[in-house]
């Protein structure tokens, strides 16, 4: 059954939003949104990542509740940063963080994580994945940066996913 449906969600999802798509239940609709529910998750199998493995479930929910802080006061520093940008502009800066995170879905996690905390910006991952270059809307001191981005966010990951 699993070759057949390697997916049975995504399947049942394709399906329903075939038919929600076309606004109609004709027996063409019906078939072509099968076709299309079996289909496709068997033509992209091959490319669905490996399954991650999760080795420490509180931790996850530590992170969750680490980054939410973090959005928080992170959009009230880059509002401040933005209403006395006239006065003193802010000191934005790329920064080089080696990274000893290694696993695909941890470092999904990351990029996802700097994309959600306003005044960081992923920009680039070595081609090892050693080192993440990452811009910085404001910038006081380099190396406590680094510091406190491997601590809290880093460290959290590798222990769930390594």
């Amino acid at each position: 059954m699993n070759r057949l449906f390697p997916a049975p969600l995504l399947s049942v999802s394709l399906f329903g939003l075939w038919l929600l798509l076309n606004l109609s239940v004709s027996p063409g609709n019906l078939l072509l949104g099968a076709a299309l529910g079996i289909l496709a998750p068997l033509l992209m199998a091959p490319l669905r990542p490996q399954h991650a493995h999760v080795r420490r479930p509180l931790a996850i929910a530590r992170l969750i509740g680490r980054v939410g802080i973090d959005v928080i006061t992170s959009n009230l520093l880059v509002a401040r940063g933005v209403l006395r940008a006239g006065k003193q502009p802010p000191r934005s800066a790329f920064v080089h963080i080696p990274l000893s995170l290694r696993d695909p879905h941890g470092l999904a996690a990351l990029s996802m994580i700097t994309t959600v905390v306003p005044g960081t910006v992923w920009s680039e991952l070595a081609l090892d994945r050693s080192v993440l270059l990452l811009h910085v809307f404001e910038l006081d001191d380099e190396a406590a940066f680094i510091q406190h981005f491997k601590d809290t966010y880093e460290r959290p990951l590798m222990e769930i996913f390594q």
